[in-house]
């Protein structure tokens, strides 16, 4: 069962739209898919409970009578959306339950350096060395000279540089209603889809 957490230090750095839209990509495959929400803030439940009935099912992780989360019987694919911040032991228990790793990085220098320390910080733990890391560029617009660096940024790191999703609007209009770009008409998303296609074929590798 493939399970991707998405994580970064930081706050407000797309985590919760990374991890909507890739549960939101299975699901549109048909896979039965949990997206488990480990922030305080809660931002992927409360996108869960505003999905409309008729949009691909995902579910949630279900508190057993011992009060531990698990996935739902049947759930052949995870999405872990983790917290600002994420550290101690409750970094390694959501670390260690990951085969993939999926890294939101915004163009700021602030950013830039938070996701350096978070990289190190896995790599130094040796038993995460195997871990695939995948790194995502969000709210990216490729004109600016802050694009040019994260690009930079990015191209150093030992890990695979998926892509740069573009800063528009259309994500918040989606969590807005708990929809994924798989859920609309393909021709008003193309752009959209098109930047997200090496990111799913990232986890969908073997």
């Amino acid at each position: 069962m493939p399970v991707v957490v998405v994580a970064n230090p930081k706050g407000g750095v797309g985590k919760s739209t990374l991890s909507t839209q890739l549960a939101g990509y299975w699901a549109s495959r048909g896979h039965k898919v949990m997206l488990g929400d480990a922030d305080r803030q809660q931002s992927s439940k409360l996108w869960l409970s505003l999905r409309s009935p008729q949009a691909a099912p995902i579910d949630t992780w279900k508190l057993g009578p011992d009060y531990i989360a698990r996935p739902p019987a049947g759930t052949t694919h995870v999405v872990i959306d983790t917290p600002a911040g994420l550290h101690g032991w409750r970094f390694d228990d959501v670390l260690r339950l990951a085969d993939r790793l999926l890294v939101p990085v915004q163009p700021s220098i602030f950013d830039i350096y938070a996701a350096q320390d978070f990289l190190d910080r896995i790599a130094s733990q040796r038993k995460l060395q195997g871990l695939k890391i995948g790194l995502v560029g969000v709210r990216v617009d490729a004109r600016t000279r802050a694009a040019e660096q994260l690009r930079e940024f990015l191209s150093r790191q030992p890990h695979e540089l998926l892509g740069m999703l573009r800063p528009t609007t259309s994500y918040a209009h989606m969590a807005a209603h708990g929809l994924t770009l798989w859920d609309l008409n393909p021709n008003q998303v193309e752009r959209d889809l098109a930047q997200w296609d090496p990111i799913t074929r990232w986890v969908d590798a073997d």
